[in-house]
């Protein structure tokens, strides 16, 4: 009888170590598919239930929801399975004036479509969208609509779309003072207003930029609007990229100087170079935000193209002989010499 018990127990005790090998693996590894057809039918189910380190396959279609990837979720992968970004979509249409249950609204930040808090995360052919409509909320006057907020470090998007109108990608970081370096390669954006903004250190290597019409003659919107810590050599970079814009001829600024609740320590850095610009960028193409002068942040431009390119007294040049020090590499690099570029 001893005996049978025993036999018995290590029975179900072999069970239950397959049982739980064959959970852990599944966390590891997750497929997403509205159509039933994987473990989860949602993204914010299959990031709940994977481990950290742990890839997430996404099966094409359309993903009406609001996600977040929390900081503990370390070196998570995000995978469109066809590896084209338009057949994966994650998309919600939250402003910053959109009102919840409560009354209260969301606020740019809590706009946010995907919030993504997690060191070494890894997003690879899908798309993240903000598609609130402001003409058709014409009561909302807080237009902001994050497609994505990023606080994390050593983040890499390869061929990932970002679809929005003012406030489309938040690179941020973690606090203030804290490092966050993200790599957005071959990566497509297209906004409006201040569609690149945030305090990261953000290179955009290869990407195709597109500044949306808003119908005005003279002022459609702002590419940047960086917010980079005063302590930091490098914000953003835009490299080997090229601009594309419909709007009208010379209504299209570069960038202006965020300084988040008037912070001085707040001053932008951002570099635009070997990159095509179209017509619709200004001749002065840098301006002023809130009180505080373009000239006073660290805004330059190198070897760009197009018949949006220029130099002058209002379009300040990288010298030559510091080009190097102002690569994707050295951008990323930080004091761990992480380098994703290739």
């Amino acid at each position: 009888m001893v005996k049978t018990l025993l036999v018995a127990s290590l029975v179900a005790g072999a069970a239950l170590s397959a049982a739980t090998a064959t959970s852990a693996a599944a966390a590891a590894n997750v497929v997403v598919a509205k159509d039933g057809s994987g473990n989860y039918t949602t993204v914010q189910a299959g990031i709940n239930a994977i481990s950290a380190g742990g890839t997430i396959s996404i099966k094409p279609g359309t993903y009406r929801e609001v996600i977040s990837v929390p900081s503990g979720k370390t070196g998570i992968t995000l995978r469109g399975t066809t590896g084209k970004a338009s057949d994966v979509v994650i998309d919600y249409d939250n402003a910053s004036g959109t009102k919840k249950p409560d009354g209260s609204t969301y606020g740019t930040s809590g706009s946010a479509t995907a919030t993504i808090a997690a060191n070494g995360f890894t997003a690879t052919a899908l798309t993240f969208r903000n598609s609130f409509d402001r003409n058709a909320h014409p009561e909302i006057k807080d237009t902001q609509a994050v497609a994505v907020k990023t606080t994390g470090d050593r983040m890499v998007f390869d061929n990932v779309t970002f679809l929005g109108h003012q406030d489309t990608l938040y690179a941020d970081t973690a606090a203030v003072g804290t490092v966050g370096r993200q790599y957005y390669r071959n990566c497509a954006i297209s906004g409006d207003v201040d569609f690149l903004f945030g305090r990261a250190t953000a290179v955009f290597d290869r990407a195709t930029i597109t500044a949306l019409d808003r119908g005005s003659s003279s002022n459609n919107g702002f590419l940047t609007a960086a917010s980079t810590r005063r302590s930091n050599p490098y914000g953003f970079l835009i490299v080997g990229s090229k601009v594309l814009s419909s709007a009208a001829n010379a209504s299209f600024y570069l960038g202006r100087p965020w300084h988040p609740g008037g912070d001085v320590d707040a001053i932008a850095q951002v570099l635009i170079r070997e990159t095509s610009l179209p017509a619709a960028i200004k001749p002065a193409p840098w301006t002023d935000m809130s009180g505080f002068s373009w000239k006073d942040a660290r805004f330059s431009e190198y070897r760009n193209t197009g018949p949006g390119a220029g130099t002058g007294t209002d379009r300040p040049q990288l010298p030559a002989a510091q080009a190097g020090n102002y690569t994707a590499q050295k951008y990323l690099a930080g004091g761990d010499g992480w380098n994703p570029v290739h």
